[in-house]
This record gives structure tokens, sequence and C-alpha cells, in this order.
């Protein structure tokens, strides 16, 4: 060890095995393992522009400028600039980022003025918004199977007795989510699976355990923060690669990185724990701009394909003799979707995809504005509220949901006027039902979102409510591939 630090010191360059990433702070290079192949560790490699101390590398015969005492030039890795900006703050717009490609329309008119607080409403009002959604919610069949399941790659990790209750709860959830992905038929070699919200990846690094020696597997992380303790860095199989991206999936253009533009492998979208309007962002970025971007290479879309051919009775055939003759199955853009809702509090008129029908059933902006704030009270269980019956006025309450066991670093805490004091008689039984009706019909608005771009969408509950109260799995398949597996 000692060795590689003076070599380091003398000739200026990272140790062999070493990250290449320079620390400024520390004035000299990061001293993490890098995997094989790799020049950075999983802390450096997400970043937009790295780069080296400029007197250690040339350009020609030359220097790329002169080195001054606390003022360093810097050359990028690649060799194309170099600048004196500090290399921390610097950040290059990349070739995958379009400004709100994943944005939605954003209509004006249609964005309420400022709305006054729950707790500022009288009880007509307060009644008139539950009346609305009850109306609303009325012919639907908000009960949901139970898809709780496993995966034996985790079987060590469950069992082992090093890991504590909150570990425990995230690999029983990751465990049920690679189960369902599993059943679906998903897991498999030749495609690339985009993680949505990856946080620190460990959802990627299952899958990426279960599929064990399959060949052409791509992993891509996106996470908008910086994260610490990511384990994509550890992985080092020859047959899958993982690639992380820090950008929001609200700029994110799937069809710009070179992965999917080169090597057409089908995407499957997964998440878990995928924040409010961060999975209308997703479905958007999977379904509507990829997918439009085939449409432009004269390629059908999904929902154009199924349209024309001329009877389900023989896609089915076809399917079925394709697999007997060990034809490939038609290839389609998105493979298919896994993700774990949660927090529709934070979810926004703008980005829902929902919004064709909140409008059909008479609704719009200001009534999807309380329903997104009142589907809190779903998980209001979580608080000791000492309430007795109907009789009692439900007073100020913070109703805020300990989601460090959903979100690493607790980002998606209720704080605004969600909890504030509620007008009229309702019991904390009362405000759950409500709560959970919120969240349904906004679930309900990306089912038939899915459904007119020619997917096959479904709602269960992944995991029991002692383990997340946020235990809604969201799952699409295209409708071919779902009707060809229905047959077999």
């Amino acid at each position: 060890m000692a060795a590689s630090a003076s070599t380091q010191s003398a000739t200026g360059f990272p140790a062999e095995g070493r990250c290449s990433y320079y620390v400024e702070k520390k004035k000299r290079f990061c001293r993490m393992v890098v995997a094989a192949g790799k020049r950075f560790c999983g802390e450096h490699a997400g970043a937009a522009e790295v780069w080296y101390r400029p007197t250690l590398l040339r350009v020609g015969n030359k220097f790329p400028g002169p080195v001054g005492a606390g003022t360093w030039p810097l050359l990028s890795l690649t060799g194309r600039k170099y600048s004196e900006k500090n290399p921390v703050s610097f950040r290059s717009k990349t070739d995958f980022f379009m400004q709100d490609i994943n944005a939605g329309l954003k209509d004006e008119t249609e964005i309420p003025e400022q709305l006054v607080p729950i707790s500022s409403l009288s009880e007509e009002q307060l009644e008139n918004l539950i009346k609305k959604l009850r109306k609303a919610s009325k012919d639907l069949n908000s009960t949901l199977e139970d898809h709780i399941m496993s995966h034996p790659a985790l079987h060590d990790a469950l069992n082992d007795p090093k890991n504590g209750d909150s570990a425990i709860k995230h690999l029983k959830q990751q465990a049920s989510i690679l189960g369902n992905i599993e059943k679906l038929k998903l897991l498999g070699p030749r495609r690339c699976f985009v993680e949505f919200g990856a946080g620190k990846g460990k959802l990627s690094h299952w899958v990426d355990i279960a599929l064990k020696d399959a060949e052409k597997v791509h992993f891509i992380l996106v996470e908008k923060v910086t994260t610490r303790f990511k384990v994509d860095g550890k992985h080092r199989k020859k047959n899958s690669v993982f690639e992380r991206l820090q950008i929001d999936i609200q700029h994110l253009c799937l069809n710009k990185i070179p992965v999917l533009r080169e090597g057409k492998l089908p995407v499957v979208g997964i998440g878990k724990h995928l924040c409010g309007v961060a999975t209308d962002l997703a479905l958007r970025c999977l379904v509507e701009t990829y997918a439009a971007s085939y449409e432009e290479r004269n390629e059908e879309p999904l929902a154009k394909r199924i349209k024309n051919d001329k009877t389900e009775k023989e896609i089915n055939t076809l399917t079925k003799e394709g697999s007997e003759k060990n034809v490939p199955e038609k290839w389609t853009p998105v493979a298919g979707i896994v993700i774990a809702l949660c927090c529709h509090h934070r979810c926004d008129w703008r980005h829902y995809v929902g919004k064709e029908y909140f409008r059909a059933l008479g609704l719009g902006a200001v009534e999807f504005h309380y329903f997104q704030r009142m589907s809190s009270w779903a998980t209001c269980g979580m608080q000791k509220m000492a309430l007795e019956a109907s009789n009692i006025t439900t007073k100020r309450r913070d109703d805020r949901i300990d989601d460090s066991e959903e979100h690493d670093g607790g980002e998606s805490r209720i704080t605004d006027e969600s909890t504030d004091r509620l007008p009229g008689l309702l019991t904390v039984e009362e405000k759950k039902k409500i709560g959970h009706l919120c969240k349904f019909l906004i679930d309900q608005g990306r089912i038939q979102y899915l459904e007119q771009k020619g997917f096959n969408p479904a709602l269960q509950y992944y995991t029991d409510p002692l383990v997340s109260l946020e235990n809604v799995l969201l799952t699409a398949l295209p409708i071919h591939s779902s009707s060809a597996e229905t047959t077999a």
C-alpha cells in the first residue's frame, strides 16, 4: 500500500487498480479499488465530467496551461477541452439530456392559482370534494390481488442474522419485486434494465444476482442526486454492464443512450418506491418519448402494430409457431414495466399521465391537487393518533411518514397543508379509506394511460402492510406479449 502511495506521489498518476478521479480537496487521487476495465470507482463513475490534474496530461508536447498555487487549469478526460472552473461545480449537458422531454404539456389555463390549504377548507367544501371522489370511484373495484412473492437469489440475505429489521424489510420488498419480474418472464438475457430512482442501485444488484451468467445484460441506473455507498460499482461480471446516469427523469431521453440506440435491447423499466411525480415521468419516458423514436425511424409503434394485426387468434398462432421453431418474438422497445408506487402526495398535475382519465370523470387540476394531498391520509396509521369515534373532531396532527425505510435519506416527508387540522368529523379510519381511494383513483389514470399506449397494466399488493404501507406494485406488459403468455 505504501509503495502504491509513493508511486502515485512520484508520478502524479493513480496507483494501478485504483480510481482515476483527482480529489481536489485532498490534493490526491481517490484510492478506492475499481472494477476490472474501469477507471473510476462507483462514487465517481456518474460524474458528468471527470478531470485529471493538468500537470499530468500533455496536449502534444505541451501542458495546457501554466500551473499556479491554488489555480489549476483542468483537462477533461476526453482531452477535448479544459477549464479553470471547479471540477465539482462544472457540469455539461450530456447527449441524453433533453429539456422537459418527459414533462408533458403545460397548459397555463389549467394550472390553478394559489389554492388554500385543506385545513382552511370549510366543512361544506371538504364534503363536496369527498363526494366527487366517491362518485368518480364508485364503479371501480378497488380490491387488489396479493402478489407477495420471493426469489432464491435473496434467500441467504433474508436469513442472515447480521441484517437488522430495517434491512430485512427492504430485502423482503426487493425479493417480491424480483419474484414478480420473474413471473412476468422479464428476467432473462439480452435486455436492458432501467432502474428509475435507483438510489444505491440495490434492486438492479439483485436482478443481476438472479440472472447469474445471462448474456448481454445492461443496467442503466437513473438517479438525480449524488448517492453514497452505491453497490453498482462492485459488479465485475463480463456479461453485465452497469451504467449510472445522474439526471432528472424529466429530462432523460432514452433513445439517445448508445447501448439502446445501437444495441436494440428491449427495455425493462423497474423501480422500488418511485416517488409520486417520478412515476409519471418514468412512464412517459418509457412508453411515449422512447417509443416515439422508433416511430420516427418508420417503425410502427406497439399500439399501431397491434391494431393492424387481423385478429388476436392470428397473433397467438404466430407466437406459438414462432416458439416451436425457435423464431425470436417480435421485438418491442419496452418489454415490460415493474414499479413499486409510493408518495402520491408528491404528484403534479402538469406531469400526470392520467389527465384524460380525470377530465372524462368531470375532474380537473383543482380536484387533482386536493386528492393528491388527501392521499397521504392512507398512511396516517403510522402515527399513534389517539382519537375517539365520530363525535370527536380531528385535530391538527403530523401525519408524516417515517419513510427512511422507504427512501434512503428520507427525501419525501410530508411537510405541507395535507397534515393540517381538518374541518368536519372524520375518524382515523375514515381518513385512511379516503386516502386509499385518492391513491387508487390516481393510479387508475396511469392504468388507462398504459392501456392507450398498447400495454396490459395491473395493480397488485406485493408486500405485507406491516413491511410497508406503500405496498402497491404497478406492472405492465405489451399487449401481444401478455396475450401470448395467456395462451401459453
